[in-house]
C-alpha cells in the first residue's frame, strides 16, 4: 500500500470547496492556490502531534512550535484566521474507521514517534495528581494559580493596559477605550454592591489590585487576596504610590484563610473559574459566613451556555492556560447560590463586553509584540495571542458567556427591605448593552 500524503489525509476530513489551501512539507497540496486561507504544514512533527492528540491540544502544540503556519495569520491576533477556519465546519467529514487506520498506518510506516510537548506546556491532570496537587485543594490551587499568573508583570501590562484588570470591561460603544471600559466595570461592581465610605469590602482573587484602588478612592476599606505572588507585589506597590495604605490592603492568601468577617460586601471577579464545580457549595458558604446580614456579594464569572456540556475545559486550556479550570451554566450557579441561603437580586450577562475586551487585548499584544517575545519567548507570546483570540471568537459565537450575580445575605432577625424597588446602580448609569 502506498504511503498517504498529507493532502490525502486532509481529504479524509475535509471537502474541497475552495475555501482553504493546505501545502505540506512532502510536496502535496490540498485546495486551490487562490483560496482565501492558506495553511502550511512545515514538518512531520506536526502530523505526529495530531496523531497523538487529534484535538485542540495536538493543533496547539504544532502551532506553538511553528510546525503549522499561515501567511494570513498575525501571531498576536490570529482571530481572522480562526474565523476562516470556523467557516469550514460545514465542509468537515467523518472518516471511516478503515480510513483512520490507513492514516495511522501510513504515518507510522515512517517510524513510530511521540514528539515531546513544547517546553511551555504544563503537566497533565494525571501528572499533577501524582505530585499531590489534587484539584482545588489549597496546594493544588496555589500551584495552578501561580502557573498562570506568576508570569512577568510587564508582559501582562503590555496587553491589559494601565488598569491591569484581567476580566472584561463594560463598554458603552465599541469605540470606548479599554481603560475606560475596565474602570467602568469596577464602578459597576461597586455600584451594585452599594458600598459607602467606611464600608468594608473583601475582594477574592484580587489580581493586580485595580479594585482595591477604585474602592479606596471611594473611601471604602478593602482587603484583596490572591495566591499569585507577582500580583501581590504589583498591587502593594500600586497602593503605596496612590497613598491609599490606610484604606486598601492586598495579601497573598487563600480566601478560605481570611480570618476577618462581617464584611459589608464581597466581590469575586474572574476567580470562580478556578474553584471547581463540586466546591461551589463550600465556596458560597464561606462567603455567606463572612458577610454581615444584608451584606452583598457580586460574583462575576465565565459560564457555559447550558448545563448539558461537561464542566472541565479541553486539554489545551488545562495544559496551557487554566489547569483544573471548570465552567458551569448560569442556572447551575444560581441554584447553588440560592441553596446556600443567598437571595439573588440580579443576574447580568456581559458576553459582548468580554469579546470587545479580548479584541483590545489582542490589539495591544500586536502593538507590543517585539517586547512580548523578548520577555516571554515567541512560543508563550503566541500562546496568549492564540488563547485570547480563541476566547473572543467563542464569546461572539455564544459558546461561552460571562455573568454577574448580585446576591444579598438575608437578615433572619429583621423583615426589612435591603434594596430599593428600582436597581440603585442604574439611576445615573450610562452603561448600555453593546452590539458587536
Amino acid at each position: 500500500m502506498a504511503a498517504m500524503t498529507v493532502a490525502d489525509m486532509v481529504s479524509m476530513f475535509l471537502k474541497d470547496n475552495g475555501k482553504i489551501n493546505i501545502t505540506a512539507f512532502d510536496g502535496s497540496s490540498f485546495g486551490p492556490q487562490d483560496a482565501p486561507l492558506h495553511i502550511t504544514v512545515n514538518n512531520s512533527r506536526a502530523v505526529y502531534y495530531l496523531v497523538d492528540h487529534p484535538n485542540d491540544l495536538g493543533l496547539a502544540r504544532a502551532y506553538l512550535q511553528g510546525d503549522i503556519a499561515s501567511p494570513e495569520l498575525i501571531p498576536g491576533n490570529p482571530y481572522e484566521v480562526f474565523k476562516e477556519l470556523m467557516a469550514l465546519k460545514p465542509d468537515m467529514k467523518k472518516p471511516s474507521p478503515a480510513d483512520l487506520a490507513r492514516i495511522v498506518a501510513s504515518v507510522y510506516s515512517h517510524g513510530i514517534r511521540h514528539p515531546e510537548a513544547p517546553s511551555i506546556e504544563g503537566p497533565s491532570r494525571w501528572k499533577r495528581r501524582t505530585e499531590g496537587l489534587l484539584p482545588h485543594s489549597k496546594a493544588g490551587d496555589e500551584a495552578t494559580v501561580s502557573y498562570h499568573y506568576d508570569q512577568s508583570n510587564e508582559f501582562y501590562r503590555l496587553f491589559l493596559g494601565s488598569s491591569m484588570t484581567y476580566t472584561c470591561g463594560v463598554f458603552t460603544s465599541p469605540e470606548d477605550s479599554l481603560e475606560d471600559a475596565e474602570w467602568r466595570k469596577l464602578d459597576l461592581v461597586l455600584d451594585k454592591l452599594n458600598l459607602k465610605p467606611g464600608d468594608r469590602l473583601l475582594d477574592i482573587g484580587c489580581g493586580w489590585g485595580s479594585m482595591e484602588i477604585r474602592a479606596a478612592q471611594r473611601g471604602i476599606k478593602v482587603l484583596g487576596v490572591t495566591l499569585a505572588g507577582e500580583q501581590v507585589k504589583w498591587a502593594q506597590e500600586w497602593i503605596k504610590r496612590e497613598g491609599l495604605e490606610d484604606l486598601a490592603e492586598v495579601r497573598q492568601m487563600d480566601y478560605r484563610d481570611v480570618p476577618e468577617g462581617d464584611f459589608d460586601g464581597i466581590c469575586s471577579i474572574g476567580m470562580m473559574e478556578h474553584v471547581g464545580f463540586k466546591h461551589y457549595p463550600s465556596y458560597f458558604k464561606e462567603i455567606f459566613d463572612k458577610l454581615k446580614p444584608n451584606g452583598r456579594l457580586l460574583n462575576h464569572q465565565i459560564t457555559r451556555v447550558n448545563s448539558m456540556t461537561g464542566k472541565s475545559a479541553g486539554e489545551f486550556i488545562d495544559r496551557y492556560i487554566f489547569p483544573d479550570g471548570q465552567l458551569a451554566s448560569p442556572g447551575e450557579i444560581e441554584t447553588v447560590i440560592q441553596d446556600t441561603g443567598f437571595e439573588v437580586v440580579n443576574q447580568e450577562n456581559l458576553r459582548q463586553h468580554y469579546a470587545l475586551t479580548l479584541h483590545n487585548w489582542n490589539k495591544n499584544l500586536v502593538a507590543g509584540w517585539d517586547r512580548a517575545v523578548e520577555l516571554m519567548g515567541e512560543p508563550k507570546a503566541r500562546l496568549w495571542g492564540l488563547y485570547m483570540a480563541g476566547c473572543a471568537l467563542n464569546f461572539e459565537l455564544n459558546n461561552i458567556q460571562i455573568h454577574q450575580f448580585l446576591c444579598v445575605r438575608p437578615d433572619d432577625e429583621k423583615m426589612t427591605d435591603t434594596y430599593p424597588l428600582r436597581p440603585w446602580w442604574v439611576e445615573d448609569s450610562t452603561v448600555k448593552p453593546t452590539e458587536i
